[in-house]
């Protein structure tokens, strides 16, 4: 690590995300000297006490950010904000802010109205997870060559903190790029956002058919409904503030998806069997590049 942490993490909301964090942590002992985890429901705090994933685990996520050098923020979307205020004010001076949200924007601009000047904030996107949620639902290889997208504001932020950061991920296993908030809310739209809402929508789809297809449908569904509904077993809260909080990114590719679709239907409808194979090969190329650039 370029910038090492010294003393203390602090992870606020240890579900998939966090607890992962704090387990990767635990395994790179030089990471951080104490681990601070913070929820506001008691039950997860009890969990995460049992499973050993922190030094202190607190309901106050107050008092768990003062003692911090780093305070994570690892809650749904639409929470980052209200968990942001609650914190900077018993901050450090010197301390970083930053969180873990999928959207950029609307997170970004909802803190901003409670930054300090002596508190500077590195909103990161790290581009891992699973279907499960829960501190049980953690592992310390979760980021593993995966990507972990750093949209520091230009004015909320240092170089010593983006660079401090950067190696935190870094010593998670991920990969990091830099990028601009609207850029960041566009690439994942297209790339999380909207499968997972195809997903959704499949699952809605099947559920309404007739009594008897339905249940042949959910006996019978082969590895296609299979793999691409894995996703749809996803915290609903969490992507519901997704939805809203990045709906015109959303909504563009939604509409850019819509139309391809509707391509690929009036050729089948026609028996254009160009446009179809041309269509599946293009789709081939995609997957394969997944592959090679290690994330599949």
């Amino acid at each position: 690590m370029t910038a090492p942490l010294r003393r203390t993490l602090c992870v606020i909301g240890p579900g998939l995300i966090g607890s992962s964090v704090l387990r990767r942590a635990r395994e790179k002992p030089g990471l951080a000297a104490r681990l601070v985890a913070a929820d506001r429901d008691e039950a997860v705090c009890a969990r995460v006490r049992e499973l050993g994933l922190a030094d202190e685990v607190t309901t106050d996520a107050a008092r768990a950010a003062s003692e911090a050098d780093i305070v994570m923020i690892c809650v749904p979307v639409g929470a980052i904000p209200a968990v942001a205020a609650a914190v900077i004010p018993a901050m450090k001076p010197g301390a970083i802010l930053t969180d873990v949200g999928s959207t950029r924007r609307s997170v970004v601009d909802g803190v901003r109205p409670f930054l300090r000047p002596d508190v500077p904030y590195v909103p990161a996107h790290p581009m891992a997870g699973t279907e499960h949620s829960g501190p049980d639902a953690g592992f310390a290889t979760l980021f593993e060559d995966r990507w972990c997208l750093l949209t520091p504001p230009e004015d909320a932020s240092t170089p010593d903190a983006i660079a401090t950061i950067e190696a935190l991920w870094h010593a998670m296993g991920a990969r990091t790029r830099i990028m601009d908030v609207d850029h960041h809310d566009k690439i994942c739209a297209i790339v999380s956002h909207v499968p997972h809402l195809l997903a959704f929508s499949i699952c809605q789809t099947a559920d309404s058919l007739a009594t008897d297809l339905r249940s042949e449908v959910l006996d019978f569904a082969a590895s296609g409904f299979r793999d691409f509904t894995r996703i749809a077993a996803s915290d609903p809260t969490m992507w519901r503030d997704i939805f809203l909080h990045n709906r015109e990114a959303v909504l563009e590719m939604l509409d850019r998806f819509r139309s391809d679709a509707e391509t690929l239907a009036q050729a089948i409808s026609e028996g254009d069997e160009a446009t179809i194979v041309a269509s599946i090969e293009r789709g081939r190329r995609i997957r394969r590049s997944l592959i090679e650039n290690r994330q599949a």
